[in-house]
């Protein structure tokens, strides 16, 4: 039995006995013995202690499964024996020979997952985001891969005990849960208030991705451009002024001058600030889809999968109906992601360069699941350092369209139309933020999705 195949099994039994236990103390309390006919097998003649009893009993059983799920790494199934190739973030392996190459290259993604401990959120607000955090997990992770891109490349190895560059501790250090790191859940929960999310609220694809790009406005080391396709289209002219520091493209994110900025939690001023920066600013291109009503459309499967095989693809946040995964790849028809649904001790780091961050990197074999299983709302997400990687990617997106019986995701269109994202053809207030906008159509979902606390 796999591990998603025990917590689905696990979730589905306990969530049962809990159910029934209550009912038996609900009874048991009005002084009524009998029960009704579902619990009389079981439960007839019930008393209060027995109902205290069978409470307990239960919340064992449930610490024991949560545990079960969070310790027994033999549960996560390999990788299979198929000749098909194992795609990774533009990286293409084989199932046969590559599998240590495959492990490494997931193993070397920072793995966000529930934590629990951690300062609370806002003074007074939450210390664990077990139960709602899965999203802004997932958001952390296709950020973190932007920003290990940006500061060590995609080639970059994490090993066990092998020491690490600065860059990789300042890396790390940008998602350490405590206030003043800059994409931290602290700030995605209170920088969400802003986007109509009370802390503690699940966030769909969308929002997590509007958040973040208001976050990056404050990392000056990494000094990314943050663009979030509007409307199911990429307007190439927009995103060329976005990444040139002289042409501001309305709408984007604005980044002050690295003279005017103080840092103030610790981060070096970025060394790339000069020569490189006044070419191309480094592009984080986030693309909230809606790929069906219900069910992902099978005509957009083919794309996606070729979405994983550009070397500029950060992945997916998504998932499907009753949690949120940062998907990095695929083999086969089969998704493989990482699951942020594990509650770990909060990190309380040294220093920014000694933090303990074994629990960062996800050491076992990936989860996968079925392409068809995908909730049909996603963000796709892109990197691209340079110029150069910003045309490659154009290139390849335009070849998309050649793929028979395949439907392009997005657009990709030279210059922005005159009625583009008009307020009048949403019919929305000419005020209303790109959030608004954006999640009346993609994260319709939201009650969709289910809050997990295994």
């Amino acid at each position: 039995m796999s591990a998603e195949q025990f917590r689905d099994w696990a979730k589905a039994a306990l969530w049962d006995e809990k159910y029934k236990v209550r009912r038996f103390g609900d009874l048991c309390q009005s002084g009524d013995s009998r029960g009704p006919p579902e619990f009389k097998r079981a439960g007839a003649g019930w008393t209060r202690s027995d109902a205290f009893i069978a409470e307990s009993v239960f919340m064992c059983a449930l610490t024991k499964a949560t545990l079960t799920y969070d310790t027994l790494r033999f549960e996560y199934e390999d990788f299979p024996e198929t000749k098909e190739p194992v795609w990774i973030l533009g990286r293409k392996y084989s199932a046969l020979t590559e599998k240590e190459e495959i492990l490494l290259d997931v193993t070397s993604c920072l793995w966000f997952t529930y934590r629990k401990g951690f300062p609370a959120i806002g003074g007074t607000g939450p210390t664990s985001d077990t139960g709602w955090g899965c999203m802004l997990r997932c958001g952390q992770m296709i950020f973190a891969q932007a920003l290990v891109g940006r500061h060590l490349s995609r080639d970059w190895r994490w090993m066990k005990g092998k020491k690490q560059t600065d860059n990789y501790y300042n890396v790390l250090n940008a998602f350490i849960d405590k206030k003043d790191s800059y994409y931290s859940i602290h700030q995605i929960a209170q920088m969400g208030v802003g986007e109509g999310k009370s802390i503690g609220q699940w966030y769909g694809p969308n929002t997590v991705a509007q958040v973040l790009k208001k976050l990056a406005t404050f990392d000056m080391w990494s000094s990314l451009a943050v663009h979030i396709a509007m409307d199911n289209t990429v307007v190439i002219e927009e995103i060329r002024r976005l990444c040139k520091p002289n042409c501001p493209c309305p709408g984007a994110s604005a980044f002050p001058s690295a003279e005017s900025y103080f840092l103030s939690n610790g981060y070096p001023d970025g060394d790339e600030t000069t020569d490189s920066l006044l070419l191309w600013k480094p592009l984080v291109l986030l693309i909230p889809l809606r790929l069906g009503l219900t069910d992902i459309n099978e005509a957009y499967i083919e794309t996606l999968k070729h979405c994983f095989m550009m070397p500029q693809s950060l992945g997916v946040i998504g998932g499907k109906p009753n949690s949120a995964h940062y998907f990095i790849g695929y083999v086969g028809e089969e998704l493989i992601y990482l699951d942020p649904h594990t509650t770990q001790p909060a990190v309380d780091p040294v220093d920014s360069c000694h933090i303990s961050d074994e629990s960062f990197h996800c050491q076992h074999p990936p989860c996968r699941m079925s392409i068809a299983e995908l909730d049909p709302s996603i963000a796709v997400g892109f990197f691209c350092k340079k110029e150069e990687d910003f045309s490659d990617w154009c290139q390849q997106i335009k070849k998309l369209s050649l793929i028979r019986g395949a439907l392009p995701m997005f657009e990709l269109i030279e210059h922005q139309p005159s009625h583009f994202s008009s307020p009048d053809v949403l019919n929305l207030t000419p005020d209303s933020s790109d959030a608004d906008r954006l999640e009346r159509f993609f994260d319709s979902e939201d009650e969709d999705f289910e809050i997990l606390s295994l």
